[in-house]
This record gives structure tokens, sequence and C-alpha cells, in this order.
């Protein structure tokens, strides 16, 4: 059987594995291997760029209900570009005909088409085209109200929103369009195509070589929630920003993998709003910084396990409450699970949301433990035994009675005035939303006030040896890694701010830790004492 030193080894090892092949995978995806033949001039199994020809080219879109066309009836042109420059950037923004069909929840989609200047798309035997959907399908936003007096931000409400069953989805417009094609002057080997590109490739034979039409790319990463807009019956105009920029083949190659992901997320049951916040890492930040948040990812992953491993492992074998605060443990209980329901409540991330849940589980089995619990089912019903403690414990008890005795009369005035606050100025959706909100506040703001009964514990034994340190050392990385993804990840402001304030409970517990050193006579996290250990031997 592994011991744990090992067993940590192995998970250390693994990761470095699992790091170094993500960067080989990343390194193909960005390089493309160039046709041999090319250097010497040679045409022979190359395929060549038609866009180093320099043709004249010209951008359409049009807009249909249908998903494919074959001539030029039911369509309407919403943007043309006679004159188009493959190497000029550009964003123009029109307004799009709304069809009854889309306005009675229906789809509208975009064909864009890149064609010989003067020429009907369907009359160019060189075109390249593609397309999109112009909607989505997701649930609204609830509508939030002043509970007090039922004031509410929307003045005049739909009827047929009133009809409506909150958790349908509706059609809801896609904003912005942002087109690219790839510039480069790139000769593929025409043995070994990337399959990734491939399948945007049209290819032509013009005399005795094989050309590639230019790469027509939509960038579905630029299609995030916040520009989404509700689609009702009395629409008949909407505004479509179109924006073009030129891109590169290796970013190109790493678009299409970083979008095919996204698709894949969606398919495993990630909603619109998930797969948004995944989109936004990628869509807000350049390629340095994202390869940056890679590696953070990925360290954050690691010392997650880490911390979780060893904080069960300290828990589980934990036999006494000496020095240990029960009230700070309820407490984190308690603000671990509120954090959870709001956070459920919000719809946030699930990369913030299944790492919140997993850390409220475990709180709720170390309150057990703390309160040495022990549960009896009679039945169905269960019944609850609670173990004695010991006389040293019970010290440790009266040390954290009085610390929460002097927090109660600055918290519990706070946590009430700001919910009573928030009743009167802040519209919600509910009650339970306000309820869950002023909880999460009370938690947030003055949350770290309930870490200080610990440290006062800490402050009368003049010790801190009963804390678990390897688990508390993970969760500090984890805490400044935090805060590098506050900036990244989309979640509520007041659990951002609360990442910034786990930094400087830590630094309190270090500078404990420098204050009070090693005491070797007294019992160590795991209810046992060095000395005893030599006396016996």
């Amino acid at each position: 059987m592994l011991s744990r030193s090992s067993f940590t080894s192995l998970v250390v090892g693994v990761f470095a594995v699992y790091v170094a092949h993500t960067c080989w995978v990343m390194y193909g995806i960005v390089y493309t291997r160039p046709c041999p033949a090319a250097a010497d001039g040679a045409a022979g199994g190359c395929v060549w760029p038609y866009l180093a020809r320099k043709p004249k080219l010209q951008l359409s879109v049009y807009t249909t209900t249908r998903s494919s066309i074959g001539a030029e009836s039911n369509i309407d042109l919403v943007l043309n570009v006679e004159d188009f420059d493959i190497e000029s950037k550009f964003e123009r923004t029109v307004n799009v005909s709304v069809p009854k069909k889309t306005r009675n929840n229906g789809t509208l989609y975009a064909f864009v088409f890149l064609h010989h200047a003067g020429i009907l798309p369907w009359h160019d035997g060189k075109q390249v085209h593609i397309v999109s959907p112009l909607t989505t399908y997701m649930v609204p936003k609830p509508e939030e109200i002043n509970l007090l007096t039922g004031e509410s931000d929307t003045q005049q409400i739909e009827a047929e929103k009133q009809t409506n069953a909150l958790d349908e989805p509706v059609s809801h417009w896609r904003s912005r369009l942002t087109l690219n094609v790839m510039v480069e002057d790139f000769v593929f080997d025409g043995s070994s195509l990337p399959a990734d590109v491939h399948r945007y490739m049209k290819m032509v034979q013009l005399g005795k070589t094989v050309h590639y039409l230019p790469i027509l790319f939509i960038d579905q990463l630029s299609n995030r929630v916040k520009d989404l807009m509700v689609i009702n019956r009395s629409t008949t105009e909407l505004p479509l920003t179109v924006s073009y920029d030129k891109i590169s083949l290796g970013k190109l190659r790493f678009w299409i993998h970083m979008q095919d992901a996204v698709y894949s997320l969606q398919q495993f049951g990630f909603s619109e709003k998930d797969a948004d916040e995944v989109k936004g890492i990628f869509v807000d930040t350049n390629l340095y910084f994202l390869a940056l948040t890679f590696f953070v990812a990925a360290f954050h992953l690691l010392f997650d396990f880490l911390a979780f491993k060893n904080d069960i492992s300290f828990w589980k074998k934990k036999r006494s409450m000496i020095g240990m605060s029960t009230k700070a443990v309820l407490w984190r209980c308690f603000s671990t699970v509120v954090i959870f329901l709001f956070l459920l409540d919000e719809q946030t991330s699930l990369l913030v949301l299944i790492p919140a849940g997993i850390g409220a589980v475990i709180e709720l089995w170390k309150v057990k433990k703390a309160l040495k619990m022990t549960i009896r089912w009679q039945g169905l019903r269960p019944k609850f035994q609670f173990g004695a403690y010991s006389d040293s414990e019970k010290k440790t008890e009266e040390y954290d009675a009085q610390a929460m005795k002097y927090l109660s009369y600055l918290l519990y005035p706070l946590c009430i005035g700001g919910a009573g606050y928030s009743l009167l100025n802040v519209k919600y959706k509910s009650w339970y939303s306000w309820l869950i909100n002023s909880f999460v506040n009370g938690v947030y703001a003055f949350g770290f006030l309930f870490m200080l009964p610990q440290l006062f514990v800490n402050y009368k034994m003049k010790s801190v040896a009963h804390l678990p340190w390897k688990a508390f050392t993970y969760k500090a990385f984890n805490t400044f890694i935090d805060d590098i993804f506050a900036f990244i990840i989309t979640m509520p402001t007041s659990h951002r701010l609360a990442c910034f304030r786990d930094d400087v409970v830590f630094l309190v517990y270090l500078y404990q830790r420098w204050l009070y050193p090693v005491d070797k006579s007294r019992v160590n996290e795991f209810g046992e004492c060095y000395e005893e250990k030599s006396k016996k031997k």
C-alpha cells in the first residue's frame, strides 16, 4: 500500500506528464509543416494559396430563415463590401429585418460569401461561403423587483412574456458577427493536410497546380451572453455588428480547436451561460496571457486536489478538538453552504460552482467530526448522538465562546442592518433570493471575523501545532491563484473581493506560526505528543 508521501509524489509526477503532454499538443496545433517541395518551386503534392494571385474580392452577407439556400429567392442582403481588402480590419453596424417566423421563436441564419467582385455569389464557381445562426435559445433572466413596493426596472411587460413559463427557452438575438480570413501565403503539403483546417478549405485545379480558395472563418467565441437580446413579437428590426480582421494560420487552428471544445461542453450538458464563461477566458485575453492562464489553472487543480486530500486526511485522524475552534468549523460550514446556494442562485459558471459544492460537502463532514456526532437510524428517523469533551477540550471551548461573545456585539448589528438596507433599496427575483443574498453578503463582508476565534484560541494557547498546516499551505497557494482568476472568470463582485480577503487572513496565520514556534510538549494536529512517544519507546 502506498504511503501518503509516495501517493503525493505519484500525483505530482502524473501532473508533470500531463503538462508536458499538453504543451506538446499545443505546439502541434500552432505549428504546421509546410510543403517540402515548395522550397524548390516544385508543384507536385503541394496545395498553393489562391490569395497569392491577388484576386479582386467582394464580401456579401445575407440573412434567411433556411439553413441552406440554392438561389437568391427569400434572402435579404444586409451587408455588401464591394472592394474588400483582406488586410484591413473593419466594423460596421447594420439593421437586420426580423421575419415573422423568427419573431415567433424561430431561427435566422447569416450566409457570408467571399466571391469575385462584380459577380453574384451563386454565379461564381470560386466563391467560398459559411453559414452561422444569428439566434440562439436560452431561458430569459428572471425579472427583479423591489419586494416591499413591487416596483420593477421594466415599466411595461409584454403580454406574451407574462404567459411564458420562466424555465421556457426563448429565441435570443446574437448582435455580433465576427469574420476572419486566413491571409498567410502558406503552401500546404497535400499528403498531410491538418484535419482541423481541411474542413474549411475548398480546392480548385488551376493548370497543373492545386490551389485552396480563401479560408473564411466565423469566430463563434465572440458571441457572448452579454450581447444577446430577447426577440419578441413586436420586434421588426435588430442591430447586427459585423466585424472583420485577418488571422494567422496558427491562431486559426487554435481557435478551431477551442470552438470544438466549447461545442463538446455544450453536448455534455453545459448551458449557454456555462459555455460563455469558457469563451470569456479565450476571447478577453491575448494568447500569451491565455498560456499563463492554462498553467495557472493546471496548478490550481493540483493544489485543490492536494488541499482536499490533506484536509480529509487531517480530519479523518483527528481524535481531539484541543486547540481547534468549534465555532470556526461551524461557521466555515455555514458560510460554504450559503456561498454554494448563492452561486447556484446567480447561475454562476460550473467552473466556480462545482469546487464550491465539493467544499460544502467536506465542511459538513468536518462538522460531524468536530461535534463528535454519530447518526443512528431508527427506521426512517435519524437519531443524533454527541460525544463527550475532555477537560482540555472544554478549556478550548471557553476561549472559543469568549471570542464569539466579543464578535457578536459587532457582527449581528452589521448583518441585520445590511439585510434591511438591501431589502429597501435593492431589487431581487424573490424572497429566497433576498435571503440568500443577505446571508452571503454577511459572509463575504464580515465572514473573516468568524476566523478570529481560531486566532484568539491560538493566542490563548500560544500554539498553532494543532492546525492542519499542510492543507493550509495548499489552500494558500490556491488563494493567491484565485486572485488571478478573479480577473479572468466571471463571478459576482462580492465573491471576487472575498478572494483578496483570504490573503490577509492567511498572512495573520503565518505571523502566528512564526510567533509561536513548535513546542514538542504540546499535542499535534492528530492529538499526539512527541515527548510522550519518546517516553513510551
